[in-house]
């Protein structure tokens, strides 16, 4: 009787999967030895299987995400050697260099760790444009500033986006002069369409009151800047604060767009439109971890 139990307690505290392969015959079985030892091989096979995939699974998940780490900076010196953002949007950056860059966007791509990028945490932020397609439609706009107005006349500085709880604010910061700072601010709505894509409907755009830096004003410049700073003064207050807070220009059901975002992580966030022209933004602000917490998951 001790001997059955003993028997008994050992088959329980295998583990299911692996008991045969474990177990030795005994007379309650009536097996014979040769037939016995003819199941275990199987089994003892397959449990050794098991213990090696779960044993080399750490090391694959290690080496993709090297993988992914090395592909995003790779992109970032690319960005780099292809004269960043200025260069992009003057018409300064070869074929070579954007072909490069193009490249390296789609080996990054392939790599994206964020499955439903469009109800994730990290997507909320500030973040900071630094590749345009053609035909995007912040480089259109960009173009536009550099190619109508001379470097030393209108500057467009730096674009980015601000994503919060459905909404963007798209910031252009111009400088004119090289001593008036004003920004552009566009505002629109998102809505989830989908895991990977979002609809961008456009609301309204802003002119912000510019503000000149004294210390940079051109000595010629100084008599005509006061002047204006006194004929301010002396406008009616209502029409005064109507100034300050910028000239609003109403745009909704203007313009809408679709578009999918390709590639996201803590750091780079990479969204493609409907002709498949990439857009590549770099985080501004603090880590996402001090993010709020993320929209529930989108259901198909």
């Amino acid at each position: 009787m001790a001997s059955l139990q003993a028997s008994i307690f050992a088959i329980t505290a295998i583990p299911s999967s692996c008991k045969s392969s474990s177990f030795t015959s005994t007379p309650m079985l009536s097996l014979s030895r040769k037939a016995s030892a003819t199941r275990r091989l199987p089994r003892i096979s397959l449990c050794r299987a098991m213990v090696q995939q779960e044993v080399q699974g750490a090391p694959a998940a290690y080496a993709k995400e090297m993988e992914r780490l090395s592909a995003k900076e790779s992109l970032l010196l690319a960005f780099k050697d292809a004269g960043g953002f200025e260069a992009l949007v003057t018409g300064k950056t070869s074929d070579i260099q954007k072909i490069d860059v193009n490249e390296r966007i789609t080996s990054l791509e392939r790599l994206n760790p964020t499955p439903r990028p469009t109800t994730s945490p990290f997507l909320e932020g500030r973040w900071n444009f630094e590749w345009f397609g053609a035909g995007s439609p912040g480089l259109f706009a960009a173009k536009f500033i550099f190619e109508n107005f001379p470097s030393s006349l209108a500057n467009l500085s730096k674009l980015d986006v601000f994503i919060k709880d459905g909404t963007a604010k798209i910031t252009a910061n111009v400088k004119l002069l090289n001593s008036i700072e004003s920004k552009i601010v566009l505002s629109t709505k998102l809505s989830v369409e989908g895991p990977l894509r979002l609809k961008e409907e456009y609301v309204e755009g802003v002119l912000e009151t510019p503000t000149v830096i004294e210390d940079s004003v051109p000595d010629q410049l100084k008599g005509a800047l006061g002047q204006a700073t006194n004929a301010l003064q002396q406008v009616p207050v209502p029409i005064r604060d109507a100034v300050n807070s910028g000239l609003k220009v109403p745009l909704s059901g203007s313009f809408q767009r679709l578009f999918m975002i390709s590639y996201l992580d803590e750091e780079i966030l990479i969204i493609r439109d409907t002709a498949g022209v990439p857009e590549v933004l770099t985080r501004l602000d603090a880590s996402p971890s001090s993010l709020a917490e993320a929209s529930p998951e989108y259901e198909s």
